[in-house]
């Protein structure tokens, strides 16, 4: 049964947003191509930091994080690409989508730069050692990787960069005003049954992040 939203007045069609926020321009109509170029190349080669875009079967969407040294993600030529699967906390959301729809987005991140790059294909989850063994960090290869064949890349304007400041360190939050994530994830974790504390969960944390990144 679907859920009752509060939105009223929505868009439902292309036409209604085209008269909203009208036509894009020539450069922007003409600058996704279809394969990884030199460009794009450098720009993985750059880049520590990924958000994969997925959705299941059914249309429930999921945007994971993955990152690791610059360039982490395999090129293998100009239609296909390795994302390697660290060690997680094993829900393992994106990898299950793509079981069942490959449709798959990606923006790659280099810190300090506003412009990003997007990559969109099809996806899949391989085993293949070969492929995987060159992705080892301390001696580990991840167990499996995400493959995606290429189907569309862009570079995405800075705006979002820009009116965030994300890479701006003065207009970040003093860590004081962080938000307690152990405190955030503890209480989460109590909606659906009591148990933990702040402090189990900090320790948990801390254990995964020094003890099992590879």
């Amino acid at each position: 049964m679907e859920k009752e939203t509060i939105f009223r007045d929505v868009v439902t069609a292309e036409a209604e947003l085209r008269e909203l926020l009208g036509e894009p321009k020539e450069l922007v109509k003409r600058k996704a191509i279809d394969r990884l170029d030199r460009h794009c190349r450098a720009f993985i080669a750059k880049s520590p930091f990924l958000v994969l875009a997925t959705a299941d079967a059914a249309g429930n969407c999921d945007a994971s994080p993955r990152g690791d040294g610059p360039g982490f993600v395999h090129v293998l030529d100009d239609l296909h690409l390795v994302i390697p699967e660290r060690p997680g906390n094993r829900r393992m959301d994106s990898m299950r989508n793509i079981l069942t729809n490959p449709r798959v987005g990606v923006i790659f991140l280099i810190p300090g730069l506003e412009e990003t790059l997007r990559v969109n294909g099809r996806a899949c989850v391989i085993r293949d050692a070969d492929i995987l063994s060159r992705m080892a960090v301390n001696g580990k290869a991840p167990v499996v990787g995400i493959g995606v064949r290429v189907e569309e890349c862009f570079v995405h304007c800075a705006k979002a960069f820009k009116r965030s400041r994300l890479w701006q360190p003065g207009a970040w939050l003093d860590r004081e005003n962080l938000p307690a994530m152990a405190q955030v994830l503890a209480d989460h974790a109590n909606m659906n049954a009591p148990g933990f504390t702040a402090k189990q969960v900090e320790e948990a944390l801390q254990e995964s992040y020094t003890k099992r990144l590879y």
